[in-house]
């Protein structure tokens, strides 16, 4: 009788165990869906401001506080509310794209469009490659995110101070390589938080996920145009 006992104590383990394995994957799946729809509404964001770009030059500072804003307040304001969440969601990636317009279309204009798609194509296979990490390895790493987010403050002020103070070409080489990194170990971070349930909601998920995606992707472009000297 007591063999038994235990027998059945383990299958209900082992069957709990499945149901949040279940539960993960399927939150995982929906995470990258949004993050999918997310680089498209980016996109989409881009596409439809290219032929401004002037414009979008002239009001950059505007449409970077707006992102800000809405990366703050907005998605603040809308989480756990459905629906609400995914519109603040769709409005700030694609913001996000309109505020990519001058990087991407001064490449254009030098006659390197192709290294947006190598861009992009890198940092999709090296974003897969550590998220792919993050989920396969036994190392915790959810004690990494206070030294990850002093870093990004000292890498913030560095950026700030190279960019209206020392304008050293070097120095901007180190900090973009320095991004790179940053939001390469961000990536292995996010990722495994996504996995133990760090994460009220998808959609929360979907945007942390989303900008260092973003941030490693503008980060390889520029680096791309730094070493064929544009």
């Amino acid at each position: 009788m007591g063999l038994n006992d235990r027998d059945y104590a383990q299958a209900e383990a082992y069957e709990g165990e499945n149901i949040h394995s279940e539960a993960t994957i399927a939150f995982l799946k929906k995470t990258y869906q949004l993050l999918g729809a997310s680089m498209i509404a980016a996109a989409a964001g881009a596409y439809a401001t290219m032929p401004y770009a002037e414009t979008v030059i002239q009001y950059k500072w505007f449409i970077f506080g707006f992102e800000l804003f809405m990366l703050f307040v907005g998605l603040g304001m809308t989480r756990n509310k459905p629906g609400l969440n995914l519109a603040a969601l769709f409005v700030f990636t694609f913001a996000t794209g309109v505020s990519l317009v001058p990087l991407l279309s001064y490449i254009i204009g030098a006659g390197n469009g192709a290294m947006i798609g190598n861009a992009f194509l890198m940092t999709s296979v090296l974003f897969g490659s550590l998220s792919l990490f993050a989920i396969n390895s036994k190392t915790d790493f959810s004690s990494w995110g206070k030294p990850l987010f002093i870093i990004l403050i000292v890498v913030i002020i560095a950026s700030l101070i190279n960019a209206f103070l020392l304008h050293s070409p070097i120095m901007h080489i180190i900090i973009t390589a320095g991004i790179l990194l940053l939001f390469g170990i961000f990536t292995i971070y996010d990722t495994q938080n996504i996995i133990n349930g760090a994460y009220e909601s998808e959609v929360d998920a979907a945007v942390s996920l989303y900008l260092d995606f973003l941030n490693m992707f503008t980060a390889i472009l520029q680096l791309l145009g730094i070493m064929s000297d544009d």
